[in-house]
């Protein structure tokens, strides 16, 4: 994947660069040592690496905001960075940038159980954020796969969803407020801690920027009551398309479910020989979520299973306790790492209207057979936000540009039935030549008209996104 030609006077200042930076920060949190940055090189998108000029982190929002104010005196492309769960390389450095990272900034601020909120610094990870609030009978939503280790501050970044926005949303639909270091040093709030805040409504602007707009300090997070209960659910098909058709079954009859995951036979059995979950052996797996009080959950399930049974599943089991509710959920987020253990693997995010997950599914397997890659499926299908895991031998030349090839006819099908490129990963680098699929010259001229408005530079992460051919203009202006 082609990257901009890094700046040979930016590279030939790093000392200056450095020593304006060690002015306002720590001195252990200027980080230029080449074999230290290599710490920095890449994301979770690890086929392609480039150590950063330097790394820095701050642990306040006045840090940041000085850093970028030198940086944007300097000249100089800045890279925000939350954990580096990036799958689509949004925060691959350049050899001339600065990554910013927000992993020192991880505190709570504030807390408001009567409002439903709370208020964090952006590097606190996903699931500390329900970790600050469970003990007093509160959750918050969103949860991705990485939510162990990702941080808030890239879940605004990439819009984030998880296993359960099919009823909760994804990360857009719980923040409601944030605090921002535009390039030049400005710090803005936007939104708030409670509905409808006054000014511009930029807030959907924001979340899901992929850091073209401005470094995140500071978020106001939508905090939910926990539910009474909840059970899940787990069906077994011997196709795929007829595990689709049942997923669009069960949204068409006006069911709600609380998370409605997909597996398919690869998957299953890297997940069965990992995690030892007791999954059928079987083309495809659903697993359906529901909560409520007993009664409520009681009522879904049993037309839940009506639907299900009407598909002839080769198997039908209702968790009837917490352990096997835990079980049936241990091979859904042990499957990325599972994966793992058996290839090198790509994983992408198109999404689809629920409708075509069966045509979606033929087609993959059918372009699998084409290309000669093996593909495994597993995803949240109740909202339609695939994640195929193309696997390849990154020792066999050739191998990774031939699993691009192929990711990129997956999301092109994406956009066909309706879709889109991304759900919850982002561009960055990964999608970002294919933008012209789904975007017209003039949206993207739009788009890009937004960034020149809160960073006329084009420092901040301009390398991805917007094709470099169409965003050359401004980075080179």
């Amino acid at each position: 994947m082609q990257m901009p030609q890094p700046s040979a006077s930016v590279i030939g200042r790093k000392d200056q660069i450095v020593a304006r930076l060690s002015e306002v920060l720590p001195r252990d949190a200027v980080i230029s040592d080449e074999r230290e940055t290599r710490a920095y090189e890449c994301d979770a998108l690890t086929a392609y690496k480039c150590p950063p000029l330097c790394a820095v982190l701050p642990a306040t929002t006045k840090e940041v905001s000085d850093v970028l104010r030198i940086c944007h005196e300097l000249g100089v492309p800045v890279v925000p960075r939350g954990s580096g769960t990036s799958l689509a390389g949004g925060a691959l450095p350049t050899a001339d940038c600065v990554i910013l990272g927000v992993a020192k900034m991880n505190g709570v601020i504030e807390t408001n159980y009567d409002d439903r909120y709370i208020r964090v610094q952006t590097g606190r990870t996903n699931l500390s954020v329900t970790g600050a609030v469970e003990a007093d009978g509160f959750f918050y939503a969103p949860d991705p796969s990485s939510q162990l280790a990702c941080a808030i501050a890239g879940n605004i970044a990439m819009n984030s969803g998880g296993a359960h926005c099919l009823k909760y949303g994804v990360t857009t639909n719980n923040l409601m407020g944030v605090t921002m270091v535009l390039m030049d040093g400005t710090v803005v709030e936007i939104g708030g801690a409670h509905l409808d805040a006054g000014g511009l409504d930029l807030l959907g602007v924001i979340c899901g920027s992929e850091g073209q707009l401005g470094v995140v300090t500071e978020a106001t997070l939508r905090i939910l009551h926990k539910p009474e209960g909840a059970r899940p659910v787990l069906m077994g098909y011997d196709s795929s398309e007829v595990a689709g058709q049942v997923v669009t079954d069960i949204i068409k009859a006006g069911i709600l479910p609380v998370a409605i995951e997909f597996m398919d036979r690869p998957c299953i059995e890297a997940t069965e020989a990992f995690a030892k979950a007791g999954y059928p052996m079987c083309e495809a797996l659903l697993i359906v979520e529901v909560e409520g009080s007993d009664a409520e959950i009681d009522a879904q399930l049993k037309l839940i299973m009506e639907i299900a049974a009407k598909h002839n599943p080769v198997e039908l089991r209702e968790a009837k306790d917490s352990d096997e509710a835990g079980r049936i959920w241990l091979g859904r987020k042990s499957a990325f790492g599972a994966m793992g253990q058996i290839n090198d693997y790509m994983c992408l995010d198109g999404t689809i209207p629920v409708s075509s997950l069966p045509f979606v599914l033929k087609r993959i397997s059918e372009m699998s057979k084409e290309f000669g890659l093996d593909v495994g499926n597993v995803f949240h299908a109740g909202d339609g936000n695939m994640h195929p895991l193309i696997l390849f031998d990154a020792n066999k030349p050739g191998d990774l540009e031939l699993c691009e090839e192929f990711g990129a006819e997956i999301l092109k099908l994406c956009v066909e039935v309706g879709g889109c490129l991304t759900g919850e990963h982002g561009v960055g680098i990964e999608k970002r030549d294919l933008m012209n699929v789904q975007f017209a010259p003039a949206d993207l001229e739009a788009q890009m008209a937004v960034k020149d408005i809160f960073d006329p530079a084009w420092l901040l992460n301009a390398a991805k996104v917007f094709p470099l051919d169409s965003s050359q203009p401004r980075r080179a202006a």
